[in-house]
């Protein structure tokens, strides 16, 4: 199968950073303004997915494929793990530790790539990684708290993340399925196991719990997020199939920085200078991965030798 040229790459990104910037403010909008439980929310978003990627399969966008049982289970397991573990590190760090600590993902996927599956990345990408991790403590400096439990959840939830950023990837060339065919079996299966998960960690009968007597716009807010999340959910497994995990976690920076301007913009949170300074950091690092990457596509492959 043909690499996707650039200009399809590009707009991918764009589809992925727009809709991610949108679901983080509406999602913002219902838990500050509605108290909606996270957990519900995700799991309510992975519901819409499948129904989404039914009328997908109805209006013969893609076939389904099928796919064993049993090696798509670590793929849900990690994301349900993903999800908890997320959740909890926000619940016992600081903002600002937890977004300091998740920008760890990215050399953490490149050590599990590099070591298990051979993968190899230039000095200029890793490179890119010193600007992006200063420019996320810069923008985190003023919110830096640590503690053993929350470091705990936090040094968990990035294993988790990056073992199943890593396997979106690496499923999707095994099985020889584009992006559809594999959310298509993912989406219910994880939707499934976060049900059963959601009960210990948040209230479902009491107040403000999933079956709570929700008002008709927080419903509708819902409903909207979830629509928004199939487009997230797509554009995320399309771009690590077609570019790598490292390549999705760069722009999960740029949304980052972005995600904190429409915050300043929207919700008039204040920004101190020392976080502008962070996000030009990150937006530096970003704008140079970038360009290493596509001076890499570009690059001839040499012909192996006999």
């Amino acid at each position: 199968m043909a690499a996707p040229s650039n200009s399809v790459v590009t707009f991918c990104l764009l589809i992925n950073i727009c809709s991610s910037i949108v679901i983080v403010l509406l999602n913002k909008w219902l838990y500050s303004n509605y108290g909606f439980p996270n957990m519900s929310l995700t799991c309510i978003h992975f519901v819409i997915t499948t129904f989404g990627l039914l009328l997908c399969k109805m209006g013969n966008l893609f076939q389904p494929k099928s796919l064993p049982f049993f090696q798509m289970l670590p793929l849900a397991l990690t994301f349900c793990g993903f999800v908890v573990f997320t959740n909890l590190s926000l619940e016992t760090n600081t903002v600002g530790t937890y977004q300091l600590i998740k920008t760890m993902t990215t050399p953490c996927i490149i050590v599990i790539q590099t070591n298990i599956y051979s993968k190899s990345f230039s000095w200029k990408v890793k490179a890119t990684l010193i600007p992006i991790t200063i420019g996320v403590f810069l923008n985190s400096y003023y919110d830096v708290k640590f503690n053993f439990t929350g470091i705990a959840f936090a040094a968990i939830g990035v294993l988790v993340t990056s073992v199943y950023q890593v396997l979106v990837g690496e499923k999707q060339h095994e099985f020889q399925v584009n992006s559809m065919q594999l959310l298509y079996y993912q989406a219910p299966l994880s939707a499934l196991l976060l049900i059963c998960v959601i009960p210990f960690f948040e209230p479902v009968n009491q107040y403000h719990g999933l079956l709570f007597s929700w008002p008709l716009e927080a419903l509708l807010l819902v409903f909207l997020s979830g629509v928004v999340a199939f487009s997230v959910n797509l554009s995320i497994y399309w771009i690590i199939g077609n570019t790598s995990p490292v390549t999705y976690n760069m722009v999960g920076h740029l949304k980052f920085c972005l995600t904190l301007t429409g915050g300043y913009v929207l919700f008039n949170e204040q920004l101190q200078l020392l976080q502008v300074s962070g996000i030009i950091t990150t937006l530096a690092g970003v704008m140079a991965y970038t360009y290493f990457k596509l001076q890499e596509r570009k690059l001839p492959t040499l012909p192996v030798s006999k």
